[in-house]
């Protein structure tokens, strides 16, 4: 017989135990005492080991260990492997070994081994499961067929998921969930809506359930009416509604729900917080991001990992290479992979190829190992940078010394490097040697450097290559009509022009945001003048003329119309980053910097004047385009017109 107080204490302990540490600890007090063998200490050992995030391979040798394991210690195995990065046929082998013991499955059985098929999006493992639950008469249980709703909404199959919740004779607000759910992964709105307003009682998941779904699909507005109505709502209400907003670039609104979680009195948490910092660094939001950044060290929010990662994505984003370094290298206490890469694609965007490097090197010898994008960082340095054989260096090694495998962005890479640093043909023959078969975006990177080095033969056949593999995106034909108007052929110009017009094309409209006082304006080219646009306009018309007198020629290759030059010289002045520095050197005070981003690559005719205005009036200007970070001081960019 088993000393029943030692026993209570153990079981006692357990239920405290945090740590994997602990738990071996415990167990040897477990095995001096006897007690190891005991069926309810050792279930107690698995379930807490197969809890810990680090403990599965210790829960597994446990159970490997065991001479009869019960249905609960099988299923405890199965549910860990379930919720495991593994593959989820490890889930079923065990399964199968569960059915050779001659153990019957429950119903915990068959949803754990239902969640790994969901989580991994396997139909065929969610239906072989789904045919033995029906075999042991479990199908119909709640707990199974709730889980069966998810499965087959994870899996695409929202007819089967339908199917299944319907025959669940009550269902619980988990299936009502699950199935609303499984409508708005279908981007059916309008049927999760309708099975919303059907629902017989709801809880707060519900309502965040709908939240999510409203914002995804982008009905922002139904979205805030529903938000409005909610009588209560919980930090992931919050995080819902400031991350929904940030990723439709309705970065104001973001701010002003952040802003509204403060007011209330409520601690934001590790999404809301992430989703505001994202938000502040695609609006190139600086000075809010600072603000951000104080409360930030006052909360101690910023030793969560996921948080400082995104604060360095932030300032690294907003182009302050000083702040991203300072938060990389004085105020992380732990550095991941997404880390040390966001570090090396912020020095890449600013140009910094041998910085990257270095920095590399550096992450190497740290012991943490690269992934994939930490590559498509360092190739991303070294095309931007000119270092072609670096790349290529980088691009073999990472198969070589690490086994990881080429992607598709890879090879992308490889060919802007080669294309950025004019080697087209070699950039064309990677292309056609490529084991993958080339997508839409690795001609369109060739076609990009064909419009740079103005390869009009390549530029056309590079065309044709992407009709036959995605037609009808307007950027390709704007590239190839900059092309011809570059090479003077106007003609050709004209006709592609036509082309997007008779096949109803529309080019994507470009913008350009600055942040002035904490609150972000964005300027687009050729719409209708406010007041703010009209102020900016006025401001660009002294600057052109200041910088005329210190030699600034425009530069109208690219205004793709055969017009006369000062129709050009017109037009371009019109673009909206030129609107947006013009608004910043009109607001802000002298000495601050002027940061602006821009969703199009920045034309050669704004690049020289962002360089007269860093030198003419002595400001430093930081611009984000799509590709890269241009830093303009004293009349010279970082990227050495290497762009």
């Amino acid at each position: 017989m088993c000393d029943v107080g030692k026993l209570q204490s153990l079981l006692l302990a357990l239920r405290r135990c945090n740590s994997l540490r602990h738990l071996h600890q415990l167990h040897a007090v477990a095995s001096k005492a006897g007690l190891d063998a005991h069926s309810l200490v050792a279930g107690k050992l698995l379930f807490f080991a197969a809890d810990l995030p680090d403990g599965l391979d210790h829960a597994l040798r446990l159970f490997s260990l065991m001479p009869c394991p019960d249905a609960f210690m099988h299923n405890t195995l199965i549910r860990a492997l379930s919720h495991s990065d593994v593959s989820p046929h490890r889930a079923l082998l065990l399964y199968s070994t569960m059915r050779l013991r001659s153990i019957a499955p429950d119903s915990f059985s068959f949803a754990f081994l239902l969640k790994a098929a969901a989580d991994f999006q396997s139909l065929a493992l969610g239906c072989q499961i789904h045919s033995h639950a029906i075999h042991h008469g479990l199908d119909a249980h709640l707990f199974v067929a709730t889980t069966l709703v998810s499965m087959y909404a994870e899996c695409g199959r929202v007819a089967s998921a339908r199917k299944a919740f319907d025959d669940i004779p009550q269902p619980n607000v988990v299936a009502w969930n699950a199935i609303i759910t499984a409508h708005f992964r279908d981007g059916d709105v309008v049927h999760a809506g309708k099975l919303f307003d059907e629902m017989p009682w709801r809880n707060l998941t519900s309502w965040n359930i709908m939240l999510a779904g409203y914002t995804k699909a982008g009905e922002l507005e139904a979205a805030r009416r529903l938000f409005d109505s909610m009588l209560q709502k919980d930090p992931v209400s919050w995080s819902t509604m400031i991350v929904g907003f940030a990723s439709h670039g309705l970065f104001r609104h973001a701010f002003s729900f952040f802003q509204q979680l403060l007011m209330e009195g409520l601690r934001p948490n590790e999404v809301s917080l992430t989703g505001i910092l994202s938000a502040c660094s695609q609006a190139g939001a600086f000075e809010t991001g600072k603000v951000l950044h104080g409360h930030l060290q006052k909360s101690g929010l910023i030793t969560f990992i996921a948080v400082s990662n995104a604060l360095l994505d932030l300032y690294a984003r907003c182009g302050s290479m000083e702040m991203a370094r300072r938060v990389f290298d004085r105020e992380m206490r732990k550095k991941s992979v997404i880390s040390w890469t966001s570090m090396i694609a912020a020095l890449a965007m600013q140009g910094l190829g041998n910085e990257a490097i270095e920095l590399f090197k550096q992450m190497e010898g740290h012991g943490t190992k690269p992934d994939g994008v930490t590559f498509i960082s360092l190739l991303y340095a070294c095309s931007h940078s000119g270092m072609v054989e670096q790349g290529y260096h980088f691009f073999s090694r990472m198969s070589e010394a690490y086994g990881i495998k080429h992607s598709i962005e890879h090879y992308g890479c490889m060919v802007d490097l080669y294309g950025r640093a004019g080697l087209l043909d070699k950039a064309y023959d990677f292309i056609m040697q490529m084991p993958l078969e080339p997508n839409a975006i690795i001609w369109r990177t060739l076609l990009g450097a064909c419009s740079i080095h103005g390869n009009v033969n390549l530029a056309e056949s590079v065309k044709n290559k992407l009709l036959e593999v995605e037609p009808g995106d307007s950027g390709d034909y704007v590239l190839l009509s900059n092309i011809y108007a570059v090479a003077g052929k106007w003609k050709d110009a004209a006709n592609v022009r036509r082309s997007m017009s008779n096949e109803s094309i529309r080019k994507s409209p470009g913008w350009s945001s600055i942040e002035v006082d904490k609150v972000v304006y964005t300027f687009t080219a050729n719409v209708e003048q406010s007041n703010v646009k009209e102020e900016a306009y006025d401001k660009l018309i002294d600057i052109l003329t200041r910088i005329r007198q210190e030699g600034y020629v425009a530069e109208v290759a690219n205004v793709l119309h055969d017009i006369e030059e000062e129709e050009k010289e017109d037009a371009i002045a019109q673009h909206s980053e030129k609107l947006a520095v013009a608004f910043g050197m009109a607001r802000m005070s002298k000495g601050s910097v002027i940061r602006i981003v821009k969703n199009l690559r920045i034309c050669r005719d704004c690049h020289r004047v962002m360089k007269f205005i860093s030198k003419v009036y002595e400001r430093e200007v930081v611009v984000r385009d799509r590709s890269r970070f241009h830093s303009f001081k004293d009349g010279s960019c970082s990227c050495r017109d290497y762009w």
